[in-house]
């Protein structure tokens, strides 16, 4: 059997001509520009941004005007919180790093978009298949029926063949319509992905579902989940830093006074300049110091979790890949071979050498093994995806 990767006329001829042809890289723009998932992680992204932004922001300057009865009358002053380098280096670290962990969240989370676009594709593929197969399963049981009615004519067979052949047929025609409905199914749960309406058919799938390639991810990869923990904790670890120097942050006064009527020159202005260190009487700021440790302590020990959980997802996600490739070659062996048989166990039907139930578990058997083969062909191609998203690399596309 030549397997065929595209929804046929013969599964949904009623809506063929307004499909749209789509390939697996259309279905996963599609995913990736229009998807709900994309924008939450694309304004994550931003925040993070924003917050880089901010944080390498020098601290503003204020203003206050006052007037006393006392001389001289006018006081202008300006505070400028001094921003210095023990105080502004941990504050943007932590930001940056904070940065880089949303931006290593979001590369993970297109991958997993592209990963669940992928196998939605593949499971489409192969139950568009699995509905060919069952309607010409169901075209053979019908061209047995005839077989069995001409024979019983000629009074070769009894009417326990026609009838035998009958319920076949029958039961067949059921499972190749249930197909047909499985497999319009999984093609709105892609449109859906996509973005697109899920109450019709609008897309026709166009490429082949094949074997996955031999070659396996760039080994020694730092995954994304983990540099996306490694970053957090970073951010964390400035955060203490910052909360503990931000205890003394030193501010700069300056201004002037005026209106001095017994001056010889009342309206002299008279510099101010002063400096303010707060004073820690009532607030050590042990609070945001403990809350900045615990969070450090919590990215620790999540660093080390994801650690261990990415590559035990890893390995099992290896695993599973060769063995779907194992049963993959030895599904394919016997495919040509059940076809064979069941060909020629309806000729020899049609000849009288065999019985019709030789005939019908021949045809089972045939069934059973395409499905399988369709079925282990989705398999490896969704482990070896799961593999690729979980190795995936900031930079790819």
């Amino acid at each position: 059997m030549r397997l065929t990767a595209s929804l046929t006329p013969m599964l949904f001829p009623f809506v063929l001509a307004a499909q749209q042809p789509v390939t697996r890289a259309d279905a996963v723009a599609a995913a990736l520009a229009r998807g709900a998932r994309v924008a939450l992680g694309r304004a994550d992204t931003t925040a993070a941004l924003g917050a880089a932004r901010a944080a390498r922001a020098f601290p503003n300057p204020t203003v206050s005007g006052t007037y006393s009865k006392d001389t001289p009358n006018y006081h202008a002053l300006g505070d400028l919180p001094l921003d210095l380098p023990w105080l502004r280096s941990p504050r943007i670290g932590a930001a940056e790093s904070a940065r880089d962990a949303a931006r290593y969240r979001f590369a993970f989370e297109r991958a997993a978009i592209r990963f669940d676009v992928d196998t939605t594709y593949t499971r489409s593929l192969s139950a568009a298949l699995l509905a060919h197969l069952s309607r010409r399963t169901a075209l053979d049981a019908d061209s047995l029926l005839r077989i069995a009615e001409l024979r019983r004519d000629v009074g070769d067979v009894s009417e326990l063949d026609v009838r035998l052949a009958a319920v076949n047929a029958g039961q067949l025609a059921n499972i190749a319509a249930d197909d047909s409905l499985a497999a319009l199914d999984k093609l709105l749960s892609l449109q859906l992905q996509m973005g697109l309406t899920g109450d019709q058919p609008a897309i026709v799938l166009m490429d082949s579902l094949r074997p996955p390639p031999d070659s396996a991810p760039t080994e020694g990869r730092v995954l994304l989940p983990i540099a996306a923990a490694e970053a957090a904790l970073r951010s964390t670890e400035r955060s203490l830093a910052f909360a503990s120097r931000s205890r003394f942050a030193p501010t700069v006064q300056f201004g002037f006074d005026t209106g001095d009527p017994t001056s010889t020159t009342p309206h002299q202005l008279l510099p101010v300049v002063g400096f303010s260190l707060p004073f820690p009487l009532f607030n050590f700021g042990r609070g945001d110091v403990l809350r900045a440790s615990a969070e450090r302590d919590r990215a620790r020990a999540q660093l080390d979790l994801t650690r261990r959980e990415s590559a035990a997802a890893v390995a099992r996600a290896r695993r599973d890949l060769l063995a779907a490739r194992d049963r993959l070659r030895r599904t394919g062996a016997l495919v040509e071979s059940a076809n064979r048989v069941a060909a020629m166990s309806i000729q020899a039907y049609s000849e009288g050498a065999v019985p019709l139930a030789n005939v019908l578990e021949a045809q089972r058997n045939a069934r059973e093994i395409l499905a399988r083969y369709i079925d282990d062909l989705a398999t490896a191609d969704a482990a070896a995806r799961a593999l690729k998203m979980l190795t995936a690399a900031p930079d790819e596309p």
